[in-house]
């Protein structure tokens, strides 16, 4: 393989792991809070017909994402109390939300399947988008990409290097004890829960006005599912994550190369090959409990009610 066809695969691959570094690190933020929300990829869903129909309607793709944004959000909270509040099982919960958002954005958006809209557009960077390798390596995307990364940098930060986050890690680990020296735990869940909708509908919203300029239902097609094995197969940790997320960016880029440079193999094998690797992966974590258990929230998808 040449640099010629080496470059498109890499650009290709950092696209196609930006909605997953997104939904990833909202759900990683969230988790680390002890909500197991299993809701992720209806959120992505209910975000990227959100978007794209009031990026329509409006002609603003600015707007498009901010409703991608809100309604996700709203569905998030909705989660919230129902398990925070009124303490039903996160599980159950998180699957019927999924199955909720897949049938409200069907519905939303079955006016508009298959109508285009206009792309997310590249940044240009004068002087730098025209060097040879380099350009297109690093200065070839859109600003959402570039986001991504602050994302991570914001997230890692929060966690690790500010009171805050050192306050939001406690409740994920025992929120009986942070209750005990004043932490509000049910509100730093909330904020928890509804930081991770807002990221789901982001990069739900990427998804239907970047990756595929248009609305096709079901179009996450499983990415939900993946962001959160993503958590998993990074073990909470966010660097882990965005990498995992690049990974799994690679093998879904390579299911579509793989017919262009002549490799005799099913279509359908190919294009079962991301969650495939999802699977191979789980299974090799999950053989040494320590390496799960290593990092991951004490009280991950337990209730706690204050006057428990």
């Amino acid at each position: 393989m040449d640099l010629a066809h080496l470059i498109p695969i890499l650009v290709s691959t950092v696209i196609a792991a930006t909605p997953l570094i997104y939904a990833a690190l909202g759900e990683l933020v969230t988790e680390r809070a002890g909500v197991l929300n299993l809701g992720v990829e209806g959120m992505m869903l209910i975000g990227a017909v959100s978007a794209f129909v009031v990026g329509i309607k409006t002609g603003s793709l600015l707007l498009g994402f901010a409703a991608a944004m809100a309604a996700a959000t709203a569905v998030s909270l909705l989660f919230a109390f129902l398990t925070l509040s009124l303490q039903t099982n996160q599980v159950a919960t998180g699957l019927a939300l999924t199955l909720f958002g897949i049938g409200l954005s069907a519905f939303v958006g079955r006016g508009y399947a298959g109508m285009p809209i206009e792309r997310v557009p590249k940044l240009d960077v004068p002087g730098l988008s025209d060097l040879p390798v380099i350009g297109p390596l690093l200065f070839s995307y859109d600003a959402l990409v570039y986001l991504s990364l602050g994302l991570f940098a914001a997230v890692s930060w929060f966690l690790y290097r500010t009171h805050a986050g050192l306050r939001m890690r406690a409740t994920g680990e025992s929120p009986s004890v942070a209750h005990a020296i004043g932490e509000p735990v049910i509100a730093i869940r909330y904020l928890a829960v509804m930081f991770g909708g807002a990221m789901a509908g982001v990069a739900g919203a990427y998804l239907s006005t970047a990756l595929t300029p248009m609305w096709v239902e079901g179009m996450s097609s499983g990415r939900g599912w993946i962001a959160l094995a993503l958590v998993v197969f990074g073990t909470w940790k966010p660097l882990r994550v965005m990498l995992g997320a690049y990974l799994f960016g690679g093998v879904t880029v390579m299911q579509l190369y793989a017919q262009g440079f002549g490799i005799d193999v099913p279509s359908e094998f190919l294009s079962m090959l991301p969650y495939a690797a999802t699977i191979v992966v789980l299974v090799l974590i999950c053989r040494d409990p320590k390496t799960i258990l290593l990092n991951q929230p004490a009280s991950l998808g337990k209730s706690f009610h204050p006057d428990a």
